[in-house]
């Protein structure tokens, strides 16, 4: 084990959690990386498969006791277009088995859950979200996290746990997922096989708190190494951006020629929240952490990274879109 100690990140193969392997791994701890399937290219540590919805807690507190961690990081999420039965199996099942594991060891390790800003509902634009605001999540996904986050936080304040929760806002960077905003975005410009693309989306009427996931992966750590216990902190930009502003972003720096042109009264939404602002100033007072990459910076190495993926998929000869 090394001198930082051993970390196990759940899901740490999903588009968060391998931006928090690979920054636990940078600072020097021991990453054991546990989830569903191996990760398509090499991260930081050790893999272990492991399908949580389908492992007993005592298989898990079995694997647990073997590996030995001082930190569990749980990244556990999902994806859209799932039912609200499946939602709950992937974005809350997950985290109360996890929680039944942890109460069977004797030694446990420090928690560090990452819930979501969609567990707060809708919000009224220009307010500020923050852990004395009342949740009332609208989506599937949000009442999922939501109910996870209340788990841990009801075992840590029942004493049976040491550790914390972050709600982590809106992310953007490198890995972004193809049904993301910029992944959809994204697909449709190298579509166009460098002729002026028609980028096709829903309405743009949202204004979200974008953050650079690698900033939330710095937080992550800082929560890590932290001793700080029972508390909720809002990770994110503690601005609100407009959905379009990323949309023109993302045009710009992709250098290809562009029209963006919105579905007019499609209905169709991926969220019900059309505003979103965290306060940040508890992660900085109590984590010493604060956002330090722009968006421009997130989307710009996020275009980086899709066509360097496009590129190694097409030399593996299969299909780039």
């Amino acid at each position: 084990m090394s001198a930082n100690g051993r970390v196990v990140v759940l899901g740490g193969t999903g588009f968060l959690g391998r931006h928090v392997c690979v920054a636990l791994g940078e600072r020097g701890f021991d990453v054991v990386v546990v989830a569903r399937r191996p990760p398509v290219d090499a991260i930081p540590g050790r893999f272990l498969a492991r399908d949580l919805v389908q492992l007993s807690p005592q298989e898990l507190a079995k694997d647990l006791d073997e590996i030995r961690p001082t930190v569990v990081v749980n990244t556990v999420g999902s994806i859209w277009g799932r039912t609200d039965e499946q939602m709950w199996k992937a974005a809350a099942v997950p985290t109360l088995r996890l929680l039944d594991a942890l109460a069977l060891l004797s030694e446990r390790p420090r928690m560090v859950h990452l819930g979501s800003v969609l567990e707060y509902g809708r919000m009224r634009a220009g307010s500020t979200a923050g852990a004395a605001t009342v949740a009332r999540p609208t989506s599937a996904y949000g009442r999922a996290k939501l109910a996870a986050t209340q788990a841990v936080l009801e075992r840590i304040h029942a004493g049976e746990l040491e550790g914390m929760v972050l709600r982590v806002s809106n992310l953007a960077g490198p890995g972004s997922p193809d049904v993301s905003l910029l992944g959809q975005v994204a697909g449709q410009l190298l579509a166009a096989g460098g002729r002026p693309a028609v980028v096709m989306l829903d309405p743009l009427l949202a204004h979200r708190d974008y953050v650079d996931v690698r900033d939330v992966a710095d937080a992550v750590v800082a929560a890590t190494a932290s001793k700080v216990s029972g508390e909720l902190v809002d990770i994110g930009s503690g601005e609100s951006t407009p959905v379009r502003a990323m949309v023109d972003l993302l045009i710009e720096r992709s250098r290809l020629p562009a029209a963006v042109v919105e579905r007019k009264g499609s209905g169709k939404q991926h969220s019900t929240e059309t505003w979103s602002r965290v306060d940040i100033g508890p992660a900085e007072r109590l984590l010493g952490w604060r956002p330090r990459r722009p968006l421009a910076d997130a989307v710009e190495a996020y275009w980086h990274e899709f066509i360097e993926r496009q590129h190694i998929t097409t030399q593996k000869g299969e299909p780039s879109a």
